[in-house]
């Protein structure tokens, strides 16, 4: 078999390892190219290959009524190494899938290393291949090497090397009676434009109060590699607050130029603005709102917000090292680069956050790369399953100008015809979107390995 019929792998994490699972089983020569434990981070304990580096747990494994449950099913049905090492090395955990995580890593090793089509090479890649099918699935943690190749060629400002995440809320969830939609001085030529942003106005009253929750919530620690210089350039709201009381309401909060379509006779003192964050409109942006709040002061502060009392988080927010593509400008729905179409990209690089959302998107480029080397064309799965709706999150359906990494949820997928949203309804919808995506998936896989396997 020639160079040009070997698959290349960039990274032994999640994606890299499922990437080369998945063209393994389909008959394609793969090489893991894995920089540890060569070269080390301050993240990794071990040289084994997807090695668990935070939590040991999976999350929910309810395919019924949870996206992330549901991508477990798929990854399942698809043969995926990942969920059948998890399932293996389970540990109890309510509802959710927890592994015991040195013996998971240990598990994939050994499968990978045992497979008679993978080859596993030590070495940092430090360039950009010019040639040959490559998938590069060095998640957040990129060598300096690397991701000066990889800023190189996609331009610097298309590669971020942080994560300054603004939560994001459910459409659904926003109190409609209270929150109007209007771009500041009804910016833009058509009303689509001109009502862009959701606004939730604060009395002073409420201003204060929130001010004094936010100073008073409870905060992260920095991490190794954050360092003080990039938060001046993107600031957490609470450093913001505690440069002066009034700072917010002349930043991210300020009410000119915004009339209350509800009460237009009073002018707020202060106004959170929502952004519309994917191309559905069913997800939105907290504007300005990146912040160290632990996760559960974080739920509390906002659900002050005039608006959001009933809110619900799709992804709350945080600002910590990650590496990541603006992947909707550089990715096509194949997950190929489109400056250099023989390299694809997988895992967290590519904009999805979370260990099965990262296995997830190396088990579909492994798949894609495999169909390809062998002269075939492998199209994304349907946005209506778990799989099809992260690929199609991060190579076109979110809002490039504002990406950041996600996880899989429910809003990226294409609403329900004749299913009423509002929280009330939210297990029959769930129900719904998963029993529809059920059927998808086996559908898709069907036809994809069908093509495989074909002469």
């Amino acid at each position: 078999m020639s160079d040009t019929s070997t698959l290349h792998i960039v990274g032994g994490g999640m994606a890299g390892s499922e990437a080369a699972w998945q063209a393994a089983e389909a008959g394609v020569r793969v090489v893991i190219h894995e920089m540890r434990p060569e070269v080390a981070t301050f993240a990794h304990k071990t040289g084994d290959l997807a090695e668990m580096v935070c939590s040991n747990s999976f999350r929910s494994d309810d395919s019924e009524q949870n996206a992330v449950g549901l991508l477990h099913w798929e990854m399942r049905h698809a043969n995926g190494l990942i969920m059948d090492m998890a399932d293996a090395h389970a540990l109890p955990a309510g509802g959710a899938l927890a592994v015991d995580r040195d013996a998971f890593s240990a598990a994939v090793t050994a499968r990978l290393r045992a497979h008679p089509n993978i080859r596993v090479e030590d070495g940092e890649i430090t360039a950009l291949p010019d040639s040959g099918h490559w998938i590069i699935a060095t998640g957040p943690l990129t060598s300096q090497g690397l991701g000066q190749a990889i800023a190189a060629e996609t331009g610097a400002e298309a590669l971020a090397f942080f994560d300054a995440i603004a939560p994001i809320v459910y459409a659904d969830s926003i109190d409609m009676d209270t929150v109007w939609a209007q771009s500041r001085y009804d910016k833009g030529e058509t009303e689509e434009q001109q009502k862009a942003y959701l606004n939730c106005p604060m009395t002073k009253a409420d201003y204060e109060a929130f001010i004094d929750a936010l100073m008073a919530a409870e905060k992260t620690e920095f991490h190794e590699g954050e360092t003080a210089g990039y938060f001046d350039g993107c600031l957490p709201i609470e450093v913001m607050a505690e440069r002066g009381r009034e700072t917010l309401r002349h930043g991210p909060m300020k009410p000119v130029g915004l009339t209350n379509a509800h009460r237009p006779e009073d002018k707020p003192y202060a106004v959170v603005q929502l952004r519309r964050d994917n191309a559905l409109g069913t997800l939105y942006n907290i504007v300005g709102f990146q912040t160290k709040m632990k996760y559960g002061a974080q739920t509390e502060v906002f659900k002050s917000i005039p608006g959001l009392e009933n809110a619900s988080f799709a992804r709350l927010g945080g600002i910590h090292r990650n590496t990541f593509l603006n992947s909707p400008t550089l990715l096509d729905d194949r997950m190929r680069l489109r400056t250099r179409p023989h390299i694809r990209f997988a895992g967290q690089i590519t904009g999805v956050e979370g260990y099965v959302e990262s296995s997830a998107m190396g088990l579909l480029a492994g798949r894609m790369a495999a169909a390809e080397i062998m002269g075939r064309d492998l199209p994304p799965p349907p946005p209506e399953t778990a799989m099809g709706a992260l690929i199609h999150h991060i190579t076109g359906g979110a809002e490039a100008k504002t990406f950041q990494p996600m996880n899989v949820n429910f809003g990226l997928f294409p609403p329900l015809e004749g299913v009423r949203g509002g929280r009330r309804n939210r297990k029959d919808r769930y129900k719904g979107y998963t029993d529809r995506a059920k059927l998808l998936w086996a559908d898709w896989l069907s036809a994809a390995e069908a093509g495989l396997t074909e002469a």
